[in-house]
């Protein structure tokens, strides 16, 4: 072989091991900056892309951080129906009760990003419980986002038959002249009536003598005995007796009065700013990518929307006030701007 051939011939095979070369390193390369921007959170690849515009794809895990058979277990199943049907998916009720739905919300928080779990949120577990002291393995704010408020649930404020006070504003007078002698009961520390309770001590200045107890039954066999004056209960629980005249309902707790109940005021009509409904939500963890929670949203208030899932939601008390993403932060940033003065005036705290 000639002198020129050899050269061409090893100039050649040089090229050849620098082309290989060059494509492991870009390969090392690619699946660097992949990783990198997995970690950023940013991920271009296309079959992401793709599984984001076709979500979903398989069943969604619908955490309800409830026992089953409770108003909130109730409320999820009927939500998870209509969804199931509109996204030709089944959401898979999964019930992670405990620690006061922070159990299950930490469980959702903690799950992965990619839409296919999400969770029924709830004050105890989003607003009043940290304020509280609650300790938390998540950051309301931060671990999760918050995608759907579904609506609230309206207390009433009610005494016995024959109590002296024949309305609200009786009630409220009694307590000022009656300081530590009023009593009402709550289905216990933490809860909507509880707090709404302390926000009326805090707004009015009264004094009155808060007796937690471990359920509504209970609460309500002594409300009638007289061993307490008051009570604030769900109204949909309490109508049967307000309307075998068992009790009086001398105020609800919502913003307006309510469609079925036109004749009972609202606290908020005497008192300004005194409103203590509960709420439910619908939330996903962080990082969950914007067109799977844009889609949730549109869903969400689709089903809302539906006559026959909003007829039996309402027939289980909840009032619906589907709200997006952008309105459920600002009503969770007023929920904590209400209730903090409240906790922190009154020294409550989870253990109180």
């Amino acid at each position: 072989m000639s002198i020129e051939l050899l050269k061409i011939k090893k100039n050649s095979e040089l090229k050849v091991t620098l082309s290989r070369r060059n494509a492991i390193e870009f390969g090392a390369l690619s699946s660097l900056v992949i990783t990198l921007c997995g970690l950023s959170g940013v991920m271009p690849s296309k079959s992401m892309a793709q599984a984001n515009t076709n979500y979903p794809y398989k069943p969604i895990r619908f955490i309800v951080p409830f026992a089953v058979g409770g108003s909130g277990d109730l409320i999820a199943r009927v939500i998870a129906e209509q969804l199931s049907r509109q996204m030709s998916q089944v959401w898979v009720i999964e019930n992670k009760g405990g620690n006061g739905s922070v159990l299950g919300t930490e469980i959702a928080a903690k799950s992965n990003p990619d839409g296919y779990t999400v969770v029924l949120s709830n004050g105890a577990a989003i607003t009043v419980g940290p304020l509280m002291g609650q300790q938390l393995g998540y950051k309301p704010m931060e671990d999760l986002t918050h995608v759907c408020l579904l609506g609230t649930f309206t207390n009433a404020l009610i005494v016995r038959a024959d109590h002296p006070a024949k309305n609200f504003n009786d009630f409220l007078n009694m307590a000022k002249s009656n300081p530590g002698k009023l009593s009402y009961s709550s289905a216990g520390v933490g809860s909507a009536g509880f707090l709404t309770g302390e926000l009326l001590k805090h707004l009015t200045k009264v004094d009155m003598i808060h007796i937690p107890y471990k359920g509504t039954g209970p609460a309500m066999t002594d409300l009638l005995g007289g061993q307490i004056d008051a009570m604030f209960n769900a109204l949909i629980a309490a109508t049967p007796y307000i309307k075998s005249g068992k009790v009086r309902a001398l105020a609800v707790t919502s913003q307006q009065r309510i469609q079925d109940h036109p004749e009972i005021p609202t606290m908020n009509e005497s008192v300004n700013g005194a409103i203590g409904d509960a709420w439910f939500g619908i939330s996903v963890p962080s990082r969950t990518p914007s067109l799977v929670v844009e889609k949730l949203k549109i869903e969400i208030i689709k089903a809302m929307e539906n006559t026959d899932t909003k007829q039996r939601l309402q027939d289980m008390g909840l009032n619906s006030n589907v709200i997006g993403p952008k309105e459920f932060n600002q009503f969770l940033q007023n929920e904590n701007k209400k209730w903090g003065p409240v906790i922190k005036s009154s020294n409550l705290t989870s253990s109180s």
